[in-house]
């Protein structure tokens, strides 16, 4: 199964399409595999919650690229999170990969998520994913299509599928369009965007 991987048209559809069916699809790099549990969908330049809203940068390039390719970001000053870019033609909509089980190379996350408090915490959020599958800076733009980055057929397709506001967004937080497998313990806790005050 692992030597399969998704075709570009899988990709190139409507991202609210796509994010409930990479659930228990299998995402493989550099020895070790994780099977993604949620995500969520951006739709590009009409989403207010997504990087492209306000137009290409820099940063953003990879997103208005083709489809089935790979968008990494840096945020926080410290954690990359890696998304897959989707939707017909250069959109720029993709899908953010928030969580997996990890399901090859265990010993190899687990020295890279050395804080991890338990086997479900190894890949349990986008930050977390990234670091427990050595995905950084150099994967951005990387084509999914092609080895050594590439997500995988499921053995199984999900059969039930939960929805539901996505995280941390203080725009469009609302737009259910975070997906996750119900009593998956590697599901990521849900926290909607805290608004900070300035002081007086």
């Amino acid at each position: 199964m692992r030597g399969r991987r998704l075709r570009r048209p899988f990709y190139a559809r409507d991202p609210r399409t796509v994010a409930p069916e990479l659930l228990n699809k299998v995402l493989v790099h550099d020895g070790r595999a994780a099977r993604i549990v949620e995500v969520e969908a951006y739709t590009g330049t009409d989403d207010p919650g997504s990087h492209a809203f306000r137009g290409e940068t820099p940063r953003t390039r990879v997103m208005f690229g083709p489809a089935g390719h790979l968008y990494v970001y840096f945020t926080y000053g410290m954690h990359y999170c890696s998304n897959v870019v989707c939707g017909p033609g250069e959109s720029a909509s993709a899908v953010l990969l928030r969580a997996g089980e990890i399901v090859d190379g265990l010993d190899l996350a687990r020295s890279r998520r050395t804080p991890a408090r338990g086997d479900r915490d190894l890949a349990r959020g986008p930050a977390n994913l990234c670091q427990a599958l050595a995905i950084g800076a150099a994967e951005n733009g990387h084509d999914l299509t092609a080895p050594p980055l590439t997500l995988t057929p499921a053995d199984e397709a999900a059969t039930e599928v939960r929805t539901g506001p996505r995280v941390g967004l203080r725009l469009a937080a609302v737009r259910p369009w975070r997906f996750w497998l119900p009593d998956e313990p590697s599901v990521s806790a849900y926290r909607p965007a805290v608004t900070r005050r300035r002081g007086p």
